[in-house]
C-alpha cells in the first residue's frame, strides 16, 4: 500500500509542478497545449502538487 501511495504521490506531485510551469508560461510544451500562459492552471497545478506531497507524508507515516 505505502508503495502505491509513494507512485501516486510522485506522478501527482510532478504533474502538479508541469501544470504549474505551463500556466506561468514558464515550459511551453506542448505547444498546442491550452493549458499556455492560462494563469488559472497555476492554481491547479499547486492544489495536485500539494495532494502529491500529502500522500507521500501520508506513505511515509506508514511505514
Amino acid at each position: 500500500m505505502t508503495l502505491v501511495l509513494r507512485v501516486l504521490g510522485v506522478l501527482a506531485l510532478l504533474m502538479g509542478l508541469l501544470w504549474m510551469g505551463q500556466g506561468a508560461g514558464l515550459i511551453m510544451w506542448p505547444a498546442s497545449s491550452f493549458m499556455l500562459e492560462q494563469k488559472i492552471w497555476i492554481l491547479w497545478g499547486g492544489v495536485l502538487a500539494l495532494a502529491g506531497t500529502g500522500l507521500l507524508v501520508l506513505a511515509q507515516r506508514r511505514r
